[in-house]
């Protein structure tokens, strides 16, 4: 008997082409993706005074954050044609906003060309800028990490204070993956070496992550109950 093979079903795709399409979309973005959440609480920290994060945020929330002098706008979650992607991107290109796709993962150790990819981006982008993932906490928290380390030069405990439960982010779990990549980092930082040289000589994501252990209780949290990304 041959095995049955599921295949996952395919993720909708978005658009704003048409009144319908329109619809859909908003739809999708307000119950599916939870934007209605997002609206009292924005999840908004400044980083430093060029940086600032937040959770997903609403096109009129873009368009305060441009009025508040924020010129790029940075995603984590990745390209896609998800509703959430499709009105940020059409949000922006009509407030002439940059906009600009880091995609980070908040369950995996940051690979070495994310971490170059993201330095790409600090050194090119126009300032103020905001950066997002979904809910403001974990990806949001290591790229913020990331901005400290290699634009400021900011040590490991500095970095480290961007990945707190003041922006909802639960270290216990397999969230806390990103916690261990800047305790590791600490861990060299007290031998004399320096971020850069670290990621580029000593780092070894594949080996780190075998190394991580998360606590059944925090996966409980974030893969059942809150269900991050």
């Amino acid at each position: 008997m041959l095995p049955i093979t599921k295949q996952r079903r395919a993720k909708p795709q978005f658009s704003l082409e048409t009144p319908t399409a329109r619809l859909a979309t908003w739809v999708d973005f307000i119950v599916g993706d939870h934007a209605f959440l997002r609206l009292p609480f924005r999840n908004w920290h400044a980083v430093s005074d060029q940086l600032y994060r937040s959770n997903h945020p609403w096109p009129h929330q873009l368009r305060a954050a441009k009025a508040q002098g924020v010129r790029t706008i940075i995603n984590l979650r990745g390209r896609s044609a998800a509703s959430h992607f499709v009105l940020e991107e059409a949000a922006c290109r009509d407030l002439d906003l940059d906009f600009v796709v880091l995609q980070a993962f908040s369950r995996d150790m940051p690979s070495k060309e994310m971490i170059t990819e993201a330095d790409h981006v600090f050194s090119h982008i126009q300032y103020p800028a905001l950066i997002h993932c979904k809910s403001g906490a974990d990806r949001a928290g290591l790229v913020a990490a990331l901005y400290l380390l290699l634009k400021e030069n900011a040590n490991a405990a500095r970095a480290k204070q961007q990945l707190s439960w003041r922006y909802l982010h639960i270290r216990w779990g397999k969230t806390g993956i990103l916690d261990a990549f800047l305790d590791v980092f600490a861990r060299a930082e007290e031998r004399g070496m320096s971020f850069r040289d670290w990621v580029a000589m000593d780092y070894d994501p594949a080996a780190e992550k075998a190394r991580f252990l998360s606590t059944w209780w925090g996966n409980i949290l974030t893969e059942t109950l809150l269900r991050r990304e």
